[in-house]
């Protein structure tokens, strides 16, 4: 089963959800009011599964913002997608 179908996952995504009033964090930072339907890993899930389900490594964005979060052709973090990583209060875990 898809993480993304899991009892866990859909019930975390809900809580974010809530939690950024159904609104877009990315848009909400140049004041604009943009409906979220997508919850992001800032920390993708594929690198980093220990932040799968932490609050802090997740965000509510419209489709177009989470667009712009990944290179859709190699799934690499774009400049917005890495200036989120920065900002958030997660360490980069070391091997």
């Amino acid at each position: 089963m898809s993480f993304y179908k899991t009892k866990r996952w859909l019930r975390k995504r809900s809580v974010i959800l809530r939690r950024d009033e159904y609104m877009c964090r990315e848009c909400r930072r140049y004041g604009k009011t943009t409906q979220a339907n997508t919850v992001h890993h800032i920390y993708p899930l594929e690198n980093y599964p220990q932040y799968r389900l932490t609050n802090d490594n997740l965000i509510s964005l419209c489709g177009e913002c989470h667009n712009k979060m990944h290179d859709r052709v190699t799934n690499a973090l774009t400049k917005p997608g890495m200036e989120w990583k920065r900002r958030t209060h997660l360490k980069e875990p070391t091997i």
